[in-house]
């Protein structure tokens, strides 16, 4: 269901890296759009492990619809923070419990140029030379 929200827009899917495992971690979370093409996302309590994650690793993978994108988390300031929370309560009507208790961010993508379309992606990730003769690979199955 939420891959399906994902594809449609209705919220983000974001990629961070876990604070304590190093793993990556995906989280679906709901966002405003702003002018800059920054997202805005808030936590719904202080401690929740996607927000934790951002403050201990800003680098972040955004999925959107058809976008995809690498940004860097900046916590927001109050002003900022309340402004991000009413505009979240105006997109998604009824607050989630505690909307505004945790972090929130601006997600502003690195770069432009690393705004992809994500069907396209899966194609992008291979390397036109071939593996890495320096990284192990597993072997191939045995059919």
């Amino acid at each position: 269901m939420e891959r399906e929200l994902v594809a449609l827009g209705r919220v983000a899917l974001l990629v961070t890296r876990g604070r304590i495992s190093g793993e990556p971690r995906e989280v679906a979370v709901g966002y405003v759009d702003e002018p800059d093409g920054s997202v805005l996302v808030a936590a719904n309590a202080p401690r929740t492990a996607w927000g934790r994650n951002l403050l201990a690793d800003p680098h972040v993978t955004v999925e959107i619809g058809d976008r995809r994108f690498a940004a860097v988390a900046e916590e927001l300031d109050r002003p900022d923070h309340g402004r991000a929370v009413r505009e979240l309560i105006l997109r998604y009507g009824t607050p989630s419990e505690g909307l505004g208790t945790g972090p929130s961010f601006r997600l502003r993508p690195l770069d432009t140029d690393t705004v992809v379309d994500a069907d396209a992606d899966a194609d992008a990730d291979a390397d036109p030379h071939g593996p890495d003769p320096h990284v192990a690979h597993d072997p191939p199955a045995a059919g």
